[in-house]
């Protein structure tokens, strides 16, 4: 019976690495918005290329090994979680009550499972407990206690909401306030940049704008994406923007692309973005390219918003647009090629 099983085992792994390619990619983001280079020290810029190259090998690594486009999306995502310099988890803006409110989403290309949370307070890594939600609940979305509750019974760390402070987006947040910069960029768009001149962030990353994400093609073929924010500087009333929005700000389907969004969360959600860009890919039989540049580049803008788009599709084509003055993003193939840009040249 042993020397059976045996075989039967290694029949089965011969037959599953049979099934596996040799092509893999893996896209990251870390937000978009007025990121100038004037703005910008070379300190700060080696940091932010540093960071993102750490998320895109953490990624990587478990793509070559034949891991799965689900694990290395949440890998990536989890240091940017992290990591200070971004706006998710531990780098997380305030709101206009001093809080640091997280949203996360997570999507599997192959079976169209997703999970997400909203406005959580006490998990330090949203992405992870997104993906509880899709995978150990009959759920897509918990918001706020109960997701916190239900990430604790899943055995998610857990971690007093003063782990989430950082002085810098402390200080981002009283600026914020003076300016009342919810108040003016509703009144008119051109404000955005007028306000980020005004009171640029010490870590080169405008609030407004901050949230990472990951898209991944594994040698499997599966795709997966996920996206994670600490939202607005200065949002108020309990607001959720377009990042644990499925259709919104991430969505993922093997039959076209892995996407995640970051921008103007309130524009996103009424185009609902990420899904036109996949349906026109599907039922419109446009490419990935020429599907996220009218979204992106024309309806985005066209609407009043902003921001910018990571993508992937099931033959290994990447996307990267934005409409904004910069955008925190790099790629990696398994054929070696990588890039890590900030600005718009």
């Amino acid at each position: 019976m042993k020397h059976l099983l045996l075989l039967l085992s290694l029949f089965l792994a011969v037959h599953l690495n049979a099934q596996l390619t040799d092509k893999y990619v893996l896209v990251i983001h870390g937000g978009a918005g007025t990121i100038l280079k004037s703005q910008m020290t070379e300190a700060k810029e080696k940091a932010f290329q540093a960071a993102l190259d750490t998320a895109l090998q953490r990624g990587s690594a478990i793509l070559k090994a034949g891991g799965t486009a689900l694990d290395a999306v949440e890998a990536s995502v989890r240091y940017m979680e992290d990591n200070p310099l971004f706006n998710a988890g531990k780098g997380a803006v305030f709101t206009n009550e001093g809080k640091n409110e997280l949203d996360a989403a997570i999507m599997d290309g192959k079976t169209l499972m997703a999970g997400s949370v909203a406005g959580v307070t006490t998990i330090k890594n949203p992405i992870s407990a997104a993906r509880a939600v899709m995978e150990k609940s009959p759920h897509v979305m918990m918001a706020g206690k109960g997701a916190e509750k239900f990430a604790q019974q899943q055995g998610l760390e857990i971690v007093d909401p003063s782990y989430f402070y950082t002085e810098d987006r402390w200080k981002g947040l009283q600026k914020a306030k003076e300016a009342d910069s919810l108040a003016l960029l509703k009144k008119d768009k051109a404000v955005i940049n007028g306000f980020s001149e005004l009171y640029p962030s010490t870590t080169g990353v405008i609030g407004k704008y901050g949230t990472v994400g990951a898209v991944a093609l594994d040698r499997h073929g599966n795709l997966a994406a996920a996206t994670s924010t600490g939202g607005m500087t200065n949002k108020k009333y309990g607001r959720i923007g377009d990042a644990p929005i499925i259709g919104a700000g991430t969505y993922a389907n093997n039959n076209t692309a892995a996407m995640s969004g970051t921008g103007w969360g309130e524009f996103y959600i009424r185009l609902v973005l990420a899904k036109s860009i996949s349906d026109m890919m599907e039922y419109g039989k446009k490419t990935l390219k020429e599907a996220s540049d009218e979204m992106v580049m024309k309806r985005l803008p066209a609407l009043g918003g902003d921001g910018g788009l990571i993508g992937v599709d099931k033959n290994g084509n990447i996307v990267m647009p934005f409409c904004t003055e910069g955008m925190y993003r790099g790629f990696l193939k398994s054929d070696g090629s990588k890039e890590i840009l900030i600005y718009k040249n």
